[in-house]
């Protein structure tokens, strides 16, 4: 099962998440999160990673031509979209995308089926809620091109692993304040997902 640490926002995080197996790293530029990081910082803990590591960014409420700016800039390889966009517009954005669906009820996570997408729990703010999902949901549907989140802890991922997701995706549950992650709960947390 692949891993997301997403609400990166310094170096140390960064590094320790990829030397604990993390397939995808996410940088917030969404400026009223409490895990917002500027475009030139996201840049700076980029240019050092190693290869073949995901950069996700998430962007809330940005234009097309921003998404794309941004991430050019970073080098970000996959932009993460919290919004409602159609099919057309997330067409036009200039790399790979990842929808979020933030799921209010069972029908919810059907939304994008034919691509990859991230399924989130509804809540007003976007991201980083902790909110769990009913996993009722998920039960007798294709879950390969879903990635879980929303309260997912290094506890409780014993509970998905039969549904058959892509991967997880994960920031409140790994952290010691917002922004800052816990290093044995990056470490739990990739661990008991690659265990599956």
């Amino acid at each position: 099962m692949r891993v997301k640490i997403c609400g990166i926002t310094n170096l140390q995080d960064a590094l320790y998440a990829v030397e604990c197996g993390a397939d995808a790293l996410g940088f917030v530029f969404y400026n009223k999160s409490p895990r917002y990081i500027t475009p030139a910082a996201a840049k700076k803990i980029i240019d050092k990673l190693p290869p073949f590591v995901e950069r996700v960014g998430l962007f809330v409420n940005e234009g097309v031509d921003t998404i794309n700016t941004v991430s050019r800039y970073c080098d970000i390889s996959r932009a993460q979209i919290h919004f409602e966009l159609d099919e057309v517009s997330l067409d036009a954005i200039g790399l790979q995308v990842l929808p979020v669906v933030r799921a209010k009820g069972a029908e919810d996570v059907h939304q994008f089926k034919h691509r990859y997408r991230l399924v989130d729990a509804y809540s007003e703010g976007y991201g980083g809620a902790g909110k769990r999902l009913n996993l009722e949901w998920f039960y007798g549907i294709d879950c390969s091109k879903i990635i879980l989140a929303g309260g997912l802890t290094p506890e409780n991922l014993d509970q998905v692993k039969q549904l058959g997701f892509y991967g997880v995706d994960v920031s409140s549950g790994v952290e010691s304040v917002k922004g800052k992650k816990n290093p044995l709960k990056v470490k739990q947390f990739i661990n008991n997902a690659k265990s599956f």
